[in-house]
């Protein structure tokens, strides 16, 4: 404090403050601020008086103290949920390794059985094992999606320029389409930054959906993207069956189908990844369509993305 006087004296400083720990009467500690100011002459700029000010902080020094508390506890949970990320990213790969050897192992017996006893298997007993077949797939396919939709927001993708125009060809590329369906890409579709692979995902799932669930092979999808400020809205759109308004928010849940899994292999999965993906980017996603119109799916994606 005597050096912090000197400065005074000398006008290095104007003023200074200090936080003290006092003792009462009582025996309880207080903690108190004091600041004391020098007052110079006017006229010849000479030191002439101290005022000192003596503030009680006891209640701001426990709000800090309850603050600092809180960020340990908080540190400690985030060091607790880093680690039981890591346990749960090790148990699902052990636990999709351990289910998927038994369900390749069926399919291929099946595969086998059906091989061997090509010449004495009824029409019933070769219809049970392709049913077989199509619940190890739909199985696998389960366990893909789960630990797809697991990993999301875990895993950090780069910001990098994108070609959407480009990026939807590709996602066309990966796709199994018929010959005889049509996909129409809009003209002047955007180049910007932002993350590639979650955007690639989501556009994936929405146009594998719309054809896997379309009512014919000669079926048409429109994809076009539109400036809204912020964002870009992105639709994808069919010319499909269509859905009923009072499903359109169900196929956004998890293990959610609209038709019976005996009746086409569906996980009710995929949508959900999807929201989930453009829920943790700030975007929206909503459905419009009514039966016998087709489907238009619309998504925001944020035009800025933190490097």
């Amino acid at each position: 404090m005597s050096n912090c006087v000197q400065k005074l004296l000398t006008g290095e400083i104007q003023s200074y403050s200090l936080e003290k720990r006092y003792i009462r009467k009582d025996g309880s500690i207080v903690w108190v601020e004091i600041t004391p100011s020098l007052m110079r002459d006017q006229n010849h700029n000479q030191p002439q008086y101290f005022i000192v000010v003596i503030e009680e902080i006891e209640e701001r020094k426990q709000a800090e103290l309850k603050l600092q508390q809180k960020i340990e506890e908080l540190a400690k949970t985030t060091q607790q949920l880093t680690k039981r990320n890591q346990e749960l990213d090790q148990f699902t790969y052990v636990a999709s390794h351990d289910l998927k050897a038994p369900l390749r192992a069926i399919a291929h017996i099946s595969q086998w059985l059906e091989e061997d006893l090509a010449g004495y298997l009824t029409p019933e007993n070769q219809r049970q094992l392709k049913i077989l077949r199509g619940r190890v797939e739909r199985m696998e396919s389960l366990i893909n999606g789960l630990l797809e939709y697991s990993r999301i927001g875990r895993v950090q993708y780069p910001v990098e320029e994108v070609e959407i125009e480009l990026l939807i060809k590709q996602v066309i590329h990966s796709l199994a389409i018929p010959a005889s369906f049509h996909i129409e890409i809009q003209s002047q579709i955007p180049i910007f930054q932002t993350k590639k692979v979650p955007l690639f995902q989501v556009l994936r799932k929405i146009i594998d959906n719309a054809i896997k669930h379309h009512d014919r092979e000669d079926g048409k999808i429109n994809v076009c993207v539109r400036d809204t400020g912020d964002f870009w809205e992105f639709s994808i759109r069919d010319d499909g069956i269509g859905i009923a308004p009072e499903y359109h928010q169900k196929i956004f849940t998890i293990f959610q189908t609209l038709e019976p899994r005996d009746k086409k292999e569906n996980t009710g999965v995929g949508l959900s990844i999807v929201k989930k993906i453009v829920d943790l980017e700030g975007g929206e996603i909503q459905i419009k369509s009514q039966l016998g119109l087709g489907t238009e799916v619309i998504f925001t994606w944020p035009k800025f993305c933190e490097l």
